[in-house]
Parts: C-alpha cells; structure tokens; sequence
C-alpha cells in the first residue's frame, strides 16, 4: 500500500468547480460557437460576452478539463463535446445539463438538510407544488425537461434499439416517454415495429413535433394518460426509461405490476435507469442519482439489478436478467 494522499480527497471535494464550469460553458453557448468555427481569445470574448478578466482563464479552463482543445491561439471543440454539446446538432445532449445547471445545481446545496429530514429540497420544498405538476404546467421548463430527458436516454435508447431482440415482437410501448427519444430511435432501427408514447397530455404536442423531426411519424403515436391511473394500451414490450426510480417501494410494485397486466403471454418489460450494482461499490453515479431522487422527489430511489429482479418475478414475470447498455445505465428485462 502506497504513502497516504490527499489528492482524491481534493479533486472530489472540489469537483464542484469542474461541474459549473463545465454547466456555465453549455449555458454560454462555448461549444455550439466553436462548432460554427474555432475562434481566438478576443473573438470568444466579444462573441460570448465574457469580462476580459474571466475569459482567458474560463477557455482555458475548459482546455485543461479536455472540454475544449487550443492550438496557437485558436481554441476549438473536442470531439466529444463538438458532437454532443453543438445544439444545431442532433446528437446534442445539453439539455440535461442546462437543466442541471438551472434546477439541480442550487437544490444539490441542501444536500445536508435532505439527508437530515429525508424531505425535498425542489420547487416543493416547504409545501410548494409536487416537480412534475410544477414542471407541467409551465410550457417553457417543461420543454426544457422533456429535452433533458432525452439528453440523458440517447445513448441508452441506441443501446436498447441494438441489443433487446426486437425481432421476436411487433408493438411497444414507452411508459413516461417525454420527447419520444426511445421509440423514435427503436423504430428507426427496426422498421417493422410500430411504438407507442405514453405521457401526460401538456407532452403532446412536444412529442409530436420531435417525431416528426425524426421521420417516423407514421410508426410512432402518442398515448396520453396518467400511467397509475389509466389503464395502458395492449403491446408486445413495455419500456420504462428513468422512470420507475421517481416512486416509493410501493408505487414502483404497482407500476411493474400493471405492466404484466397489461402485457400477453410472451411479452417482455424493459426497465432502466442508472442500476446500481448489486454489491453497491461501483456505480457512484447511480448511488448518487438516488441522492438526487432524494432532493427531487417524496419517495423515489435507485436500486440494484438484484432489487429489480425480485420485484418483477414478485407481480408475476417468470424470467429477469440484467444487461449493462451504456455508461451507468443498464436494463432490467422481464418476460412473462
């Protein structure tokens, strides 16, 4: 065992500075310049209204966290970040972390009180509006989540459009399915399969607007509805992306087992979310999502793999495995 050192201490203790550099340079707009060309100090500081006594130190910033690459004088995107942080670009993630700049940066500062109380440190905090009726009724924020949402599900839907064998089944249902990033990935990888997206009706519109973007209008259609208290739409598969750790123990059970209600003989659940790995040592990052569940909601928390199994074979699936898709996120497959 090597000398004692406070290094990792420092680098996570801090790593708060990385974050809203990181979050202050989507909401600037750095990356979706420099896709348009790269550019030299003066240029960036006019463009994207920096002091000039912040702005060499910001890009700079961002060139030693590999956010941004500089050469003589001229910074310019990554890769990574000129694919998934341009906004002119379909592969565009920065929703998700223009939402976690305007919403959870601020809330994860009552991080103490929430492990204190065990209460919401959101728009409810103290008696406010319960996220989602918040979020829902202000057409702007929730435009805003619905594209986080699909921000942070693009890589897990070409995961489950690649590896879940679509081949055996015809129809499928995305329950909580915001914009429409999984059905509209799915069918466009398996033209024989006709997607259904279920969601409250303020999504509508969104939804329709985004399948239409992508070309699949005619395979892909809009279910509204409350997913506890309506009943839901006979298909093959159902699919429940980031949704089943918003609820309690007892919500999640009711969830998983209206599923199998509505599901024939042969057919199959996905769930996925962030699984924490069984022995829960490994995935920091969905161990911490269920921190922010706790922030974001009443009863909400992530689990294991292990977890998920045993609910779904308690309402009633025969078979479960679980399957990694991409970075934190793994699926949960039940069949009937």
């Amino acid at each position: 065992m090597g000398a004692a050192t406070p290094e990792h201490i420092i680098e996570v203790g801090f790593g708060f500075w990385a974050s809203k550099t990181l979050l202050s340079a989507v909401e600037l707009g750095v990356f979706s310049t420099l896709a348009n060309a790269p550019a030299d100090l003066p240029t960036l500081q006019r463009k994207l209204a920096l002091h000039q006594r912040s702005a060499r130190d910001f890009l700079d910033a961002l060139v030693a966290l590999k956010l941004l690459e500089r050469e003589n004088g001229i910074y310019s995107n990554t890769a990574d970040t000129d694919v998934f942080l341009d906004r002119a670009k379909p592969s565009y993630i920065g929703g998700v972390l223009q939402m976690a700049n305007a919403r959870l940066y601020g809330f994860w500062g009552s991080l103490t009180e929430a492990l204190r109380t065990g209460e919401v440190q959101n728009e409810s905090k103290g008696g406010g509006e319960n996220l989602f009726a918040a979020l829902y009724a202000d057409p702007d924020r929730l435009r805003e989540f619905l594209s986080a949402m699909s921000g942070i599900s693009a890589g897990a839907a070409q995961a489950i459009a690649a590896r879940f064998p679509w081949k055996d089944y015809k129809t499928f249902m995305d329950l909580g399915s915001a914009q429409g990033m999984v059905p509209t990935t799915v069918v466009r990888a398996h033209p024989h399969l006709i997607g259904i997206g279920f969601d409250l009706p303020a999504v509508k519109p969104v939804f329709e607007e985004f399948v239409a973007h992508r070309g699949v209008r005619d395979r892909v259609r809009f279910h509204e509805g409350d997913f506890f208290e309506d009943p839901l739409p006979k298909v093959d598969v159902i699919v429940m992306g980031h949704i089943l750790h918003d609820w309690n123990l007892a919500e999640k059970k009711a969830l998983l087992g209206k599923a199998f209600d509505a599901l024939p003989k042969g057919g199959a659940v996905i769930v996925y979310d962030a699984i924490i790995d069984d022995d829960r040592r490994k995935n920091a990052f969905g161990l911490m999502m269920s921190l922010n569940m706790l922030i974001e909601t009443a009863g909400g928390f992530d689990y294991t793999g292990e977890d998920c199994q045993a609910w779904l074979r308690e309402v009633g699936f025969s078979e479960t495995r679980v399957e990694p898709l991409v970075g934190p996120d793994s699926m949960v497959i039940g069949l009937k």
